[in-house]
């Protein structure tokens, strides 16, 4: 796979691009990661990418064609295929893990990130597939959202993480948030590890964290267990914490 990020702050991208993860799936070859710096494309001598917006308002807009021949440069590495181009914009959808493990199987995917006031909205027209959103704020510009949406897109890869089921594990890979972790010492500040993690029976501790995945999930993100895939008895289970919890609320009062 080859993740391209068309940027006006290289240096930013290639420094993150360059650490940890990233940089080991790199050098086994399991992934390409490259920026490219939009203002290589300006077509000026003082490399400006920006102008002033048709209508007024406030604000510079990024200029149509230096971000359309940064896109054409790019096809050249593509060998004809055309890549799903992913603009970070706060009109876009939310992204989520859903969304990571679909891109995940894309062979070229090409991250654009807007500064100033926004994009032309002819050259968005023009190359961009998907429009993405980290969330309801924003931002000074979309190379972090590119380097989040890189970083959670290339984790999926096979071979990147140490251990398919590293990830397979993980919270939102089946709809709730991951269970607790413990390590080393068994004791910390009189808090204890659950006796059942240091029992040795593998059935009993999945089993365990299957249950808190479900019990963080109501109490964290209860929106998520609408769509989670429960068994009959998991459901039961949540449905008796449930009424558990609400009397514990009810009994404070």
């Amino acid at each position: 796979m080859r993740i391209t990020i068309m940027t006006l702050f290289k240096d930013m991208v290639d420094h993150v691009l360059g650490y940890s993860m990233m940089a080991k799936a790199q050098q086994k070859g399991l992934i390409e990661l490259e920026s490219v710096d939009i203002r290589d494309f300006s077509g000026n001598k003082h490399n400006q990418v920006d102008d002033y917006p048709y209508g007024g308002g406030a604000g510079m807009l990024m200029r149509a064609q230096p971000v359309y021949d940064c896109y054409t440069s790019i096809l050249e590495k593509t060998e004809g295929k055309k890549p799903r181009v992913l603009y970070m914009t706060p009109h876009g959808k939310v992204w989520n893990q859903q969304m990571a493990e679909t891109f995940a199987k894309e062979e070229n995917i090409i991250i654009l990130c807007g500064h100033y006031e926004g994009i032309d909205q002819r050259v968005i027209d023009e190359i961009v597939t998907d429009e993405i959103s980290m969330g309801d704020f924003v931002l000074t510009g979309g190379e972090l959202p590119a380097l989040i949406v890189a970083d959670s897109i290339m984790r999926l890869i096979p071979g990147v993480l140490g251990k398919q089921a590293s990830f397979e594990e993980e919270s939102f890979s089946d709809g709730l948030l991951e269970y607790y972790h413990y390590t080393r010492p068994p004791v910390f500040r009189n808090r204890r590890v659950p006796d059942v993690l240091l029992s040795g029976n593998h059935k009993k501790i999945e089993a365990h964290r299957r249950q808190e995945s479900i019990i963080n999930t109501y109490h964290k993100r209860p929106d998520l267990l609408e769509k989670a895939n429960l068994s009959e008895e998991e459901k039961r289970f949540l449905s008796e914490y449930a009424k558990k919890d609400c009397k514990q609320d009810k009994d404070m009062l």
